[in-house]
């Protein structure tokens, strides 16, 4: 065990290693950084080539075992609740901080930065009714082709609820579902080795690109994006953390410290969805709560989209040299609620968002999102960390208040006594959480007839 963690060890070491080559290959050679752009995408290609069998699989496994389809409901009505409730916070936040900085204050849109927010705006909008209609996939496997992560979600609880009413029937199918399951988390543990590789082009690309000019002009921004989203990870899901589970916010970052490593080096918070899954039921959060609450989570749950969507908005607006009035600010608040929804966890989507959703409420601001086009690779970052930590703490949250995790193995995970095995992604033997080692031992006494 000793020498496997060894060797994962020295991964993680060697992404940190590259991500530093790629900024100095950046800063010296930027033409040839640039050029390096494939490499990044590449491996984050090769992770959400993984995403749809994981979720589909974890989803089946956790619905499938579950005797009552009621427990599946409460769970997903609880984690969406939450994820409104929490996106409105992060939006209120983004709003205040925005106007205290009043961050685009006496810049200048040129014509060059006036075309490239147009061209953001192309197509970014889109209407409540095809966003619900993009959830039903074309085919019961087209889901898995096309990568989307809800169109996935429907498919596996439609096949979790179906396996739910087999009975015992089901069980064979069950079981050759947690095979497939193994075999998929063996082949993510041999693409994380080519973890160093992306992390150096996608860190080389960004910086070549935008160099220190871009920084320095629109630092203030950043820097107050980046304290704003530090603000509400520690202060307002620390505090939900300790008051509802009584976990220490620390501790569960330094739990997914590897998984913060892999999104800071890609700026996709989606490069490590399935790690979190794994992660967390190997924390002791049962499996249909993480099937539920992680992938939902995923398109629900963006925080850090939220806090950047009010802020950017703001942004722009003063810099175009027409800030908004209290009453219009609640206004794209509300909207921005709705706009953020279904902005997928990648690079550049908050963006489109940005753009779409000025386009359908203020399109005189459209313009605007060309100041921050320079840097909002770096502000994904940003974005990217807080939406991982958001749905980490939210999946801990709902397994509380469901009362689906093991507080026990909680304690043993994150104080290191219980370590993840970085080989498989897959703990086979550990403990199912109390409640449902409750159901087991019930269903176990009634076919004894006891």
């Amino acid at each position: 065990m000793a020498a496997r963690r060894d060797r994962t060890h020295y991964l993680y070491l060697a992404v940190i290693g590259a991500v530093l080559l790629g900024i100095a290959v950046g800063f010296l050679a930027p033409g040839v950084a640039v050029e390096l752009k494939p490499l990044g995408t590449g491996f984050v290609n090769l992770i959400k080539m993984m995403i749809s069998p994981i979720i589909f699989c974890t989803i089946v496994l956790g619905v499938g075992s579950v005797r009552k389809a009621a427990k599946v409901g409460a769970v997903g009505g609880l984690a969406l609740g939450y994820f409104l409730v929490m996106s409105t916070v992060a939006l209120a936040i983004g709003l205040v901080v925005g106007n205290l900085l009043e961050p685009g204050s006496g810049l200048h849109l040129t014509k060059e930065l006036a075309e490239a927010g147009a061209k953001q705006a192309e197509g970014a909008s889109e209407s409540t009714a095809d966003f619900l209609l993009g959830i039903i996939p074309t085919t019961l496997v087209s889901a898995f082709t096309e990568g989307e992560v809800l169109q996935t979600l429907l498919v596996a609880l439609l096949a979790g609820f179906a396996l739910q009413a087999m009975g015992e029937s089901g069980e064979p199918v069950l079981r050759g579902i947690g095979h497939i399951q193994r075999l998929v988390f063996r082949v993510l543990g041999m693409i994380m080795w080519a973890a160093p590789v992306g992390a150096f082009g996608a860190i080389a690309a960004v910086v070549g690109a935008t160099g220190l000019d871009a920084l320095k002009s629109l630092a203030v921004i950043m820097i107050g994006f980046y304290l704003t989203c530090g603000l509400f990870v520690f202060v307002v899901l620390g505090a939900l953390l300790r008051l509802v589970a009584g976990i220490n916010i620390w501790t569960l970052l330094k739990y997914l410290g590897r998984e913060f490593l892999l999104i800071l080096s890609t700026s996709s918070s989606e490069s490590a969805l399935p790690r979190l899954i794994a992660k967390m039921e190997h924390l002791g959060v049962s499996k249909p709560v993480v099937g539920i609450t992680v992938p939902t989570g995923y398109s629900f749950n963006l925080d850090g989209t939220a806090i950047y969507l009010t802020m950017a908005s703001l942004f722009v607006a003063e810099a175009m040299g027409d800030p908004l009035s209290v009453g219009e600010q609640i206004s794209l608040l509300v909207f921005m609620i709705i706009a953020s929804k279904g902005a997928a966890g990648v690079t550049g989507a908050g963006l489109a968002t940005l753009a779409g959703g000025l386009q359908s409420h203020r399109p005189e601001l459209v313009d605007g999102v060309g100041l921050i086009v320079g840097i909002d690779r770096f502000m994904s970052e940003a974005r990217a960390l807080t939406n991982f930590a958001g749905n980490a703490v939210a999946t801990v949250l709902v397994g509380t208040w469901t009362k689906e995790i093991d507080k026990e193995r909680v304690a043993e995970v994150l104080a290191g006594r219980a370590p993840f095995d970085e080989k498989t992604l897959v703990d086979d033997h550990a403990p199912a959480p109390a409640a449902d080692r409750t159901a087991q031992e019930g269903e176990e006494r009634a076919r004894a007839g006891v």
